[in-house]
């Protein structure tokens, strides 16, 4: 570990070893202070925080000790902010491996809502690999399974399907990432019984608005959205720039609340997903859940300030 890195990692564990005491301890509970906005489940009713974490990069940290407790501490922050959905992978390196690690070091806290996904291009192998990513987890059945990039799309709703009747698992769900596969992302929704579809949309990126996320809304998809700050780059490019006059209107203190609320804010949307490795990321993320939420008028408002910078 270069001195650099070291330096930031022990800044970022110095500022949360308070905080992480009483939860590395086995609290099962969270404490929640105030009542952030919450979103509900369509095919279920079921509340869900509409911030989740994303594990993409972040969390795929290796057997690096110090590290994955730096992920422990991220996560430990967003259970006591009021989070939920955890969005994790077998495509994402180590990072199944790590949220099991916080989980079982945070005590396996309440509230959580495990989302993984099947990503084999052979459909009789998905359940061997669906249980190998349950038991990194280390949870007794997952939440939400979802087919990863659509890679065997059909074989693999049909296991994801029988597993949701058989009452192993709770909702199916299917997924793409930075505008791919539109079309055929669409014609599944439009013919399976989905509980959620994972896209990306954010302030700038918002071909999903004319067509997917208002067929998500007929159908009763539930919405998850990925790369919500493009992988880091919306944020470096908005990051010179001043907050605009109204960003009080609504609450917010950073671009990164902005972006959030901007997404959290549209009627189709249940939950996005922002992935981080800093705990003071995850608790500005997890602030954008409270406070007045823009209206269709502040929504163009918003989108139209950040096109024109």
């Amino acid at each position: 570990m270069t001195a650099t890195r070291r330096a930031i990692l022990q800044g970022a564990l110095a500022a949360t070893a308070m905080a992480m005491q009483p939860a590395f301890a086995g609290a099962q509970a969270y404490p929640q202070a105030g009542a952030p906005a919450a979103r509900r489940i369509p095919s279920t009713g079921e509340a869900i925080p509409p911030v989740g974490l994303g594990t993409w990069i972040t969390f795929n940290v290796g057997d690096d000790d110090e590290l994955r407790d730096e992920c422990a501490a991220v996560m430990d922050a967003f259970f006591r902010a009021g989070g939920g959905m955890i969005d994790s992978s077998p495509m994402y390196g180590s990072a199944q491996q790590v949220v099991g690690y916080g989980l079982r070091k945070l005590g396996q806290p309440k509230g959580l809502i495990s989302a993984d996904k099947v990503w084999i291009s052979s459909g009789s192998r998905g359940p061997s690999q669906i249980e190998e990513s349950r038991s990194l987890w280390g949870v007794p059945r997952f939440d939400l399974l979802q087919v990863h990039n659509l890679l065997s799309w059909e074989e693999h709703l049909k296991t994801l399907f029988a597993m949701k009747a058989a009452g192993r698992l709770r909702y199916v769900g299917i997924t793409t990432s930075e505008g791919r596969r539109h079309d055929l992302l669409e014609t599944i929704m439009a013919s399976q019984p989905l509980d959620f579809v994972q896209l990306t949309y954010n302030i700038v990126d918002r071909e999903v608005e004319e067509r997917i996320l208002p067929l998500a809304a007929n159908r009763g998809i539930g919405v998850i959205v990925n790369r919500p700050f493009q992988q880091g780059v919306l944020l470096r490019r908005l990051s010179g720039q001043p907050l605009p006059a109204w960003a009080g209107d609504i609450g917010v203190s950073s671009w990164a609340q902005v972006v959030l609320k901007f997404i959290i804010s549209h009627p189709a949307v249940t939950v996005a997903i922002p992935a981080t490795s800093q705990v003071a990321h995850v608790r500005e993320n997890m602030a954008a859940m409270s406070g007045p939420m823009p209206d269709a008028a502040m929504r163009r408002r918003m989108a139209e300030h950040v096109r024109a910078l």
